[in-house]
This record gives C-alpha cells, structure tokens and sequence, in this order.
C-alpha cells in the first residue's frame, strides 16, 4: 500500500528541536512524521557518538560538518558535507560518531523494509 502525500513544504525553522542524549555529546532531531515516511534534520554536536547500534535503513545527506558510520561488524567510512549513503532495514548495524558536529538530512521509512 502507497502513501498520498500531498505536496508540501517543509520550512524547517518552524519544527521543533527533540534532544536525544548520545553515549557522548547529543543529537537534536526535528521530525515531519508522514504516512510511511519519516523526514528529519537532525545536528550532532562536537564529540557526538550514538548511544545504539542501529538497525533501520536510512538516506542521509550530510549538509555541514563530517561523520563517521561504525559498523558493528568492524570498519567504517566517513562522509562529509555533499556525501549521502542509503542501507535498507535489518542490512546493517551502524552508529554514528562525530568529532567536530554534523547536519544531516535523514529519510526513512517503508520503502526501506524487505
């Protein structure tokens, strides 16, 4: 089953800010939560590593900054401000970790099950 989203615009200065403590330092999340699909901003602060190993698939385009992905299986890659990745759920199992602080765009959602 398929979503309708209309169109919209998303004007990100009027969404609230949610505080998720990391292991170390802290990400702060604003959410638009649509049928099946789920869009955030979301900054990681200097130091920032995730408190989780994460299982759910993801597009993220990093906009400012850098990141790490940890994979628990061993090894990682970095991407920087202009660089995305995309894994569909239950693929993988990653964390991120942020030495100088990022901004990311992060889309989720069904289109990412098995």
């Amino acid at each position: 089953m398929s979503a309708h989203i209309p169109f919209q615009t998303i004007d990100w200065s009027a969404v609230e800010k949610t505080v998720h403590p990391g292991e170390n330092g802290t990400a702060w999340w604003q959410t638009l939560q649509l049928p099946g699909l789920r869009i955030r901003m979301v900054t990681y602060s200097p130091g920032y590593l995730a408190d989780h190993w994460c299982q759910k698939g993801h597009v993220v385009h990093c906009l400012e900054g850098a990141f790490i992905s940890e994979f628990e299986n061993g090894g990682s890659v970095e991407l920087s401000a202009g660089m995305s990745y995309v894994v569909s759920d239950e693929l993988s199992s990653h964390r991120s970790v942020s030495a100088t602080g990022v901004k990311l765009l992060i889309v989720d959602g069904d289109f990412l099950k098995p």
